[in-house]
């Protein structure tokens, strides 16, 4: 895989070397390609699709890079490409929905540095970083911290303390978000739109912390994932509108489509809980226990109020296991 001219970052905003401390150009040949095969059967080709593009961070010598989950859920082949054109196969070694980071182990020397895990949570807000997708400079954006704040995803996702980069990076998903000292402190997840409060809407990159990552990487290793109880999945897309809890989307195989959910409902409780923003929604569910609790739901449809009890999955039941290697 060669890099494309959509990949490459205008030359008036790619990181020089001399503006920086640390070996900039080794750090980015840390960055390679990756493209993800899914099948097409898969339980996230269709929102996802069955082919995916984008990066994935080198942090250990012995093959193991660091990425963005979403890229390889569910994938049955994986190709890394690194900037000097090397390509080697690779396998998912695992997974963290709580978190949405992803690893891969290739099955070939890759023939690069690896690039160190930072301390993510020292990075302030007006820091100098490089977002850097594959491909060396030509790849790389130069850019600031602009805030640290909480994300909310609309697939049952909250991050509590995300970094968000700006300008944003046109190829973002598994990019390296390399700190002033030249370690990697985040891996790119998605682009967004985001007013700081003055009515002006900014397009950032958010990225996932890489401290985040610490504490699980040895059970990651082990196990595939953080050997920790899942969360209570519903299988719903949730938006906020006015102070109310829309559901953009329900999953036709997920619990709340079982339970006979549809979207346009408007979730007004979970139990006794009043929630006006998906952030309250998601934590009051989770609040409840372990997937396959009960979560008692209220809802108004058509201008109907009804209860509905919705007995929790684990999101990962309806996901194809990765190939053993």
């Amino acid at each position: 895989m060669t890099q494309r001219d959509d990949d490459t970052v205008p030359a008036s905003l790619r990181p020089q070397p001399a503006d920086y401390r640390f070996d900039l150009d080794r750090a980015l040949r840390s960055v390679v390609a990756l493209r993800a095969r899914i099948p097409a059967n898969a339980f996230t080709a269709e929102a996802l699709g069955d082919e995916r593009l984008g990066h994935a961070v080198l942090i250990q010598a012995d093959g193991l890079l660091l990425t963005i989950g979403y890229l390889i859920t569910e994938a049955e082949e994986i190709w890394l490409t690194t900037s000097e054109g090397r390509v080697v196969p690779g396998f998912v070694a695992g997974y963290d929905q709580t978190t949405g980071f992803g690893l891969v182990r290739a099955l070939g020397d890759l023939g690069i540095p690896p690039l160190p895990l930072g301390s993510s949570g020292e990075a302030q807000v007006g820091d100098p970083v490089v977002f850097a997708g594959a491909g060396g400079r030509a790849g790389a954006l130069a850019g600031r911290i602009v805030a640290r704040q909480e994300f909310v995803g609309y697939w049952e996702y909250i991050l509590d303390d995300a970094l968000y980069t700006a300008p944003a990076h046109p190829v973002w998903g598994g990019a390296a978000v390399i700190g002033p000292r030249g370690d990697l402190i985040g891996i790119g997840s998605i682009q967004l739109g985001h007013d700081p409060g003055d009515g002006r809407v900014r397009v950032l990159n958010m990225s996932v912390p890489t401290d985040l990552l610490k504490p699980i990487l040895p059970e990651m290793l082990t196990l595939g994932r953080p050997n920790r109880p899942p969360r209570p999945w519903l299988g719903v897309s949730a938006g906020a509108d006015e102070g109310r809890v829309v559901l953009a989307g329900v999953s036709r195989k997920g619990p709340a489509a079982r339970a006979g959910l549809r979207a346009g409902d408007v979730v007004l409780a979970v139990g006794r809980n009043v929630v006006s923003d998906e952030a309250g929604f998601f934590r009051a569910v989770w609040s409840l226990g372990d997937a396959g609790v009960d979560v008692p739901l209220v809802l108004e449809r058509d201008g109907d109020r009804f209860g509905v009890n919705v007995t929790s999955g684990d999101r990962n039941s309806v996901l194809r296991s990765a190939r053993l290697h």
